[in-house]
Formats: C-alpha cells, structure tokens, sequence
C-alpha cells in the first residue's frame, strides 16, 4: 500500500508532462515560388520568380540561387537538400498557347 501512495503523485506527474507535450503545435515558415512554363513543350520551365518573403530571413537559400534554377525537378531537389517540405502547388492556365503560372508552397519547420 506504501508502495502505491508513493508512486501515484509520481504517475500523475507523468501523466500530465506528456499530455502536455503532446498538445504542442508544430509551427512552420511558409515559402510560395512561381514558376512559369511553357503550356506545349512539356513543362519546360522559362521563369521562376520568389518574392521577398519573411521565411526566407536567416535561411541557408538565397532568390538567386531559386531563380537560376531551370528545371521544376531540380527545384524540388535544391529545396529538399534544404529542408523545405513540398506541400502544394496550384497551376493558372489562360489560353492554350499561353505560358502556365504554378504557384508551389513549401514548408520549414521553425
């Protein structure tokens, strides 16, 4: 009986740190690049364009280096190798012809 008096203050100790460990929200910065292709020729990529973002203060990726990129896939590589998680993206199509605006959202957590 000794035994169970003392280790239940112990038990509810540990009952509420972990409930309280796991009510944690996990925050993240978010990062939006356009990217610009062509709509005929196979997604070939002719612009990326990143916009001065508050995500990207202190992070290890430059705009310029993001906008030298040529292909979607090496995008997707470039930001994978810097932790930025590919979350989504949303694409703009006015006319055939007319180049496609893909709008791709990543995340990093904080």
């Amino acid at each position: 009986m000794k035994k169970f008096i003392a280790f239940t203050p112990l038990a509810f100790f540990l009952l509420f740190a972990l409930e309280g460990y796991s009510q944690e929200i996990t925050k993240y910065n978010f990062l939006e690049i356009i990217v610009v292709q062509k709509a005929n020729n196979r997604g070939k990529v002719k612009r990326i364009k990143v916009e001065e973002q508050t995500s990207l203060i202190g992070q290890n990726i430059s705009i310029d280096e993001i906008e030298d990129i040529e292909e979607t896939s090496t995008l997707l590589n470039y930001m994978n190798s810097h932790d930025w998680e590919f979350l989504d993206r949303q694409s703009v199509v006015s006319e055939d012809n007319d180049p496609v605006w893909m709008s791709y959202i990543f995340r990093k957590r904080k």
